[in-house]
């Protein structure tokens, strides 16, 4: 299961896993569980439902949810992961910002999820300074 490794690699990263939840593939509930996330924590992460069977939605709940998309987040993890299998091209994975919450969708296989979240990881602490309202240059 990808969720419980990616929210290793978080702690070992400084960040504090407050919840785990297994939310079924259905659009209206993803979307309250990413809007209810976003409104108590600072970084919402997905895993799974990134592809391009039916039951794959978390895009389509993501892209609903946030007023801001960040397309080289989602491209940085394409590009990273086509080092690994050329299916990561297949991955429809976004990332973008939900209220002052930065939402970011990983895709299910715990190896996938772990390498996405690892190429984007170093962007995460100033793209979540800049929500916070931390906008003065380094």
């Amino acid at each position: 299961m990808s969720g419980p490794a990616v929210a290793a690699r978080l702690v070992e990263l400084g960040f504090e896993v407050l919840a785990r939840t297994v939310v079924p593939d259905e659009l209206d509930g993803l979307r309250d569980a990413l809007r209810d996330a976003a409104s108590r924590v600072e970084l919402v992460v997905t895993t799974g439902g990134t592809g391009i069977a039916a039951r794959d939605i978390s895009p389509e709940a993501t892209r609903e949810v946030c007023s801001k998309l960040l397309d080289g987040v989602s491209e940085l993890m394409r590009r990273e992961g086509m080092k690994q299998t050329p299916l990561a091209a297949l991955s429809r994975a976004l990332c973008g910002v939900c209220g002052d919450a930065l939402v970011l969708n990983l895709p299910g296989a715990p190896a996938g999820a772990v390498a996405s979240f690892n190429a984007v990881a170093h962007l995460l602490p100033h793209a979540l300074e800049l929500l916070a309202g931390k906008t003065g240059h380094r």
